[in-house]
């Protein structure tokens, strides 16, 4: 379980020193739950975000156990490290969407003809309880030639769920490569 710490204040010299001193700015927030301004250890959030077996993980703030779901981030953009996290409550059984990350399985037959396989929807928006949300949506490209492309209407939601994206979306396909 993650654990963090509760920011006193949200002012920029303060925000500067827990940055320096390796911590990852979080904040966190729900339908029905008072927002708490957090800070992480950098190096322990990344590697439990790595690690985690589902969607949501829990974390531990100011003597509360949380079950969250990251929302946004933020990146340097230089140097690419993480400077700004955005955690949203995931209570059990409250439908809301969530975005999920898509991964792909297999060595597509595209890639002998020449072709590379191009992920054009990283992540995609998912409505349900987070009981039934995946840990990521895989798709198998095994079939796939130059050419082909998989739109998110050839894909199978999960039990218990539905996608909010247009259903004419493109989420892999196999490009020519030049």
């Amino acid at each position: 379980m993650l654990e963090g710490i509760v920011r006193e204040s949200s002012t920029k010299g303060a925000v500067k020193a827990l940055r320096r001193d390796g911590y990852l700015i979080a904040n966190i927030y729900g339908k029905g739950f008072e927002n708490i301004n957090a800070a992480f250890k950098n190096n322990d959030y990344i590697r439990a975000v790595r690690n985690k077996e589902s969607l949501a993980f829990g974390i531990k703030v100011g003597g509360k156990t949380i079950d969250v779901v990251v929302k946004e981030y933020q990146s340097h953009p230089i140097t690419g490290d993480l400077v700004h996290v955005d955690l949203q409550v995931a209570p059990k059984g409250y439908v809301t969407d969530y975005l999920v990350p898509v991964t792909t399985s297999g060595t597509p037959v595209g890639l002998k003809n020449k072709g590379m396989l191009h992920i054009s929807k990283r992540r995609l928006r998912l409505r349900g309880a987070i009981e039934a949300m995946p840990a990521a949506l895989v798709i198998d490209v095994t079939e796939m030639d130059l050419g082909d492309a998989k739109l998110i209407r050839d894909l199978q939601a999960p039990a218990g769920t539905q996608f909010m994206d247009n259903d004419r979306v493109a989420v892999v396909g196999i490009i020519k490569a030049k």
